[in-house]
């Protein structure tokens, strides 16, 4: 029952609406199904499914709302749902940034979120991926532990103010660690994708085993700053936080006009309309990228549409809810789903090529704020660090704290190169000249 279809999930919404006595009525309807496999030391060590369709239902009096959830669709299921969070809204506080309900909205065609072959996955199909991924380790007498994690479903939104929605999606994604048997190496890689026919689990674990092998034996540098290359997977690819998603996050309206951020002005206002960064820097969202494909509307039902975020180094536009858009009188953009920085043409492999003295980053780890106001990050490198000398990578170096950036990692920008998928964005690897880092650390 996963993946309802749009009419079978808009009758559900429709027989919602025709229960409600509210003022203002909202609901989404979501759902899911797909699967995982996690191993360790080259064995699997758990799998999962899941199989879900769950409702929210919204209901105001005046600027009073309630929320309750079910995940059954009988009529009297619906009907209790309804109600309580009806009898949830009577007992609310009067929301003070309270905004009536969106009325009918005009989305993009999705035509990219949806991959039939995600959706087709099997548990066959995960465990032939995973089992050629611990193969190529036993060949090589390494040891991995990776995490296979897929699925496909819907979102469907309705409200009695005329809102429709409706989107199906689906994604894998797929990552892997890689140990030598001392210890002494380690290689990381990651990916996701949209539709599962672009996945290879070997090639993905290839590329982490020999990141790992040539990290044996690193030596140790002195802190202190280095040109680095940072591969796509390094900028955005961390569960807890990046750098590139750390930038992409402070793009608010409210924080820079409320003097909590990075663009804000001294005196009140925002940078917006600002040369920040190199000219060469241009970020931009669009839902219905063919390599991306997110959903093309918002949480709140708002459309998303293609925006350009930094053009060529000047901060374009900020995101930012209703309530701030209609109290500063500013434009009403959401926030984005995955994002595309702009990028030329050139490998990893080019930029190591073009490089005299450098350090490869390939990751990032335990990455955490210093100074919210500049952006002031603090983290490790990991899984694989190496010395670039004279266009090639010479040896494997000791990992290193670092601090720094991503505003002043984007104003010493040496070279950008081709744009790869990651984390569901788009990111290129980019050459950073005077990247600082602080210590050494013992991580491998």
């Amino acid at each position: 029952m996963a993946i309802l279809s749009q009419s079978e999930a808009q009758g559900i919404l429709q027989k919602v609406m025709s229960f409600s006595k509210a003022d203002e009525c909202e609901a989404t309807l979501s759902g899911q199904t797909g699967g995982n496999v996690r191993s360790a030391r080259n064995a699997i060590s758990t799998s999962g499914a899941v199989d879900n369709v769950n409702l929210t239902v919204e209901a105001r009096f005046g600027k009073r709302s309630g929320v309750a959830t079910c995940n059954q669709f009988d009529d009297a299921t619906l009907r209790s749902c309804v109600q309580r969070a009806e009898e949830i809204a009577r007992l609310a506080p009067e929301s003070p940034e309270y905004m009536p309900l969106l009325g009918p909205q005009k989305y993009l065609p999705s035509t990219n979120s949806f991959a039939k072959a995600t959706a087709d996955i099997t548990p066959d199909y995960r465990a032939t991926q995973v089992g050629a991924s611990m193969k190529l380790c036993d060949e090589k007498k390494l040891t991995s532990a990776a995490f296979l994690n897929d699925g496909a479903g819907f979102v469907a939104k309705r409200n009695n103010k005329g809102l429709e929605a409706y989107q199906q999606t689906s994604g894998l994604d797929f990552s892997i660690t890689v140990r030598t048997p001392d210890g002494t190496g380690s290689g990381y890689a990651t990916a996701d994708y949209t539709d599962a026919g672009k996945f290879d689990a070997r090639r993905l674990t290839q590329i982490a085993a020999d990141k790992a092998t040539g990290s044996r034996n690193a030596q140790a540098l002195e802190p202190g700053k280095y040109t680095v290359i940072l591969e796509p997977a390094a900028l955005v690819a961390n569960s807890d936080a990046s750098l590139m998603a750390a930038l992409m996050g402070a793009l608010d309206a409210r924080s820079a006009d409320e003097g909590r951020s990075f663009l804000s002005k001294k005196g009140g206002g925002n940078r917006k309309g600002e040369k920040m960064f190199d000219e060469r820097v241009t970020i931009y969202s669009d839902p219905t990228h063919p390599e991306l494909g997110d959903l093309t509307f918002s949480g709140d039902g708002r459309p998303q549409q293609k925006i350009t975020w930094i053009e060529k180094g000047v901060v374009k536009n900020l995101y930012t809810s209703r309530y701030w858009a209609q109290k500063a009188g500013i434009p009403d953009i959401p926030r984005p789903g995955g994002w595309i920085m702009e990028g030329g043409t050139q490998s990893t492999a080019d930029l190591i090529k073009g490089t005299q003295r450098g350090i490869l980053v390939t990751r990032l780890w335990y990455i955490r704020p210093v100074d919210p106001q500049t952006l002031l990050y603090t983290g490790l490198t990991r899984d694989g660090t190496f010395y670039i000398e004279n266009g090639k990578i010479k040896h494997p170096v000791k990992n290193f704290r670092f601090n720094e950036s991503p505003i002043i990692m984007l104003n010493n920008l040496e070279a950008i190169g081709k744009p790869v998928r990651v984390n569901g964005n788009l990111v290129p690897p980019l050459k950073i000249r005077d990247f600082t880092f602080t210590s050494l650390s013992d991580a491998v």
